[in-house]
């Protein structure tokens, strides 16, 4: 198969956009053949194309099946993309009366869903 328009080179990394450099190493990351016993993800969707979210979900649900993951968003895109891929339940943070919380833990510490 020949593609006309096809640089014949390979791309430095200066060449690529942060997005496309954060997506390569998080699909490192996430898809190495050994993964740590646990990674945490803090942010994995800035300055990603929102259309690569549903792929990098995909990605961190599998890695979940092999080690821990701790995940922190702010895209609602991405929590749901990975709720719909089998991943964990997430949990909110919300103010409440002018304190951060998080959504259904209870004062002991348990979350309202483990009674």
């Amino acid at each position: 198969m020949v593609f006309p328009n096809y640089p014949k080179r390979v791309f430095e990394a200066a060449e690529l956009s942060d997005g496309t450099l954060r997506f390569l190493a998080l699909a490192g990351a996430l898809l190495a053949y050994r993964l740590p016993p646990f990674m945490a993800l803090n942010e994995p969707e800035t300055s990603l194309h929102p259309d690569l979210l549903a792929p990098l979900a995909r990605m961190i649900v599998k890695a979940s099946g092999r080690t821990q993951v701790w995940l922190v968003t702010h895209s609602e895109r991405l929590a749901d993309a990975i709720l719909a891929e089998g991943g964990a339940h997430a949990h909110r943070v919300i103010k409440r009366e002018g304190a951060t919380w998080i959504e259904g833990l209870k004062l002991f510490g348990a979350f309202a869903e483990e009674d």
